[in-house]
């Protein structure tokens, strides 16, 4: 989370509002048992066998990985969607979760978080 930064104008709506909306973005927060952390990249390769197409410039792939906390995950070319959609999902469930975390911080500053 990035410290609750946010274009949001919190300060001008009334404590019930706040809570409304709270209640509202926790209801649609996504199932959180497919949350994915990371990003996806591609790359292409050389296999370094002589007389292969890659040694002419036509590299192999794109091989995909989850690149995660500094290490890459080779993920199988019939799973990529899945991670791609997985990965769409857990960016959705951060960023509602940023919002309410900045909703209560607001309640916390005006002393009537519940």
């Amino acid at each position: 989370m990035d410290g609750h930064k946010n274009d949001l104008d919190l300060g001008g709506l009334t404590s019930r509002a706040l809570r409304a909306r709270r209640a509202r973005l926790s209801r649609g927060l996504p199932d959180p048992d497919g949350f994915v952390a990371g990003s996806l990249v591609e790359q292409h390769r050389k296999c370094g066998k002589e007389g292969c197409r890659c040694t002419r410039g036509e590299l192999h792939g794109p091989y995909v990985y989850l690149s995660v906390a500094g290490r890459l995950v080779y993920v199988p070319a019939g799973l990529s969607e899945v991670v791609r959609n997985r990965l769409e999902v857990s960016a959705r469930l951060q960023q509602l979760l940023e919002e309410i975390s900045a909703i209560n911080l607001e309640l916390l500053s005006r002393k009537e978080l519940d």
